[in-house]
């Protein structure tokens, strides 16, 4: 699959903008309601864990993590999803999904990116009362 051109595809597709940061890596801006945006990474991965299988994997941050957060209710919300799930990581709190690429369908991977978006902007919200990413 080329993610890229997956990628732009749907930016045009939804109204979003698109950048490329390298073969393997890009983002899509995600118009949402209320005039709101959310930035979604998508990457191409491999994975250690399945025998290096190729996987696309996307995020995108909520808000700087902070030990007075209450991750118990970050953790129940994973139940309530889906494809994403809430990760903690370079001290950030992010949502992310991912999919093997052999797998993947387009329409799975637009789902996933809505997901993403959506959830994090939610939680973006109501953590910091802002729109930051």
């Amino acid at each position: 699959m080329d993610l890229n051109a997956f990628m732009q595809n749907y930016a045009e597709e939804i109204g979003g903008q698109y950048s490329e940061y390298d073969s393997r890596t890009s983002i899509i801006i995600v118009p949402l309601p209320d005039e709101r945006f959310q930035t979604v990474l998508g990457k191409l991965k491999n994975s250690a864990r399945y025998n290096n299988r190729l996987g696309i994997e996307f995020v995108s941050k909520v808000c700087e993590y902070s030990q007075d957060m209450d991750l118990k209710l970050l953790l129940e919300e994973n139940g309530n999803l889906n494809h994403a799930k809430f990760a903690i990581a370079e001290g950030f709190i992010h949502v992310e999904a991912s999919s093997f690429v052999e797998t993947a369908t387009e329409d799975i991977l637009k789902e996933i990116i809505q997901e993403v978006a959506n959830v994090a902007d939610e939680y973006e919200f109501k953590m910091t009362g802002e729109d930051i990413h």
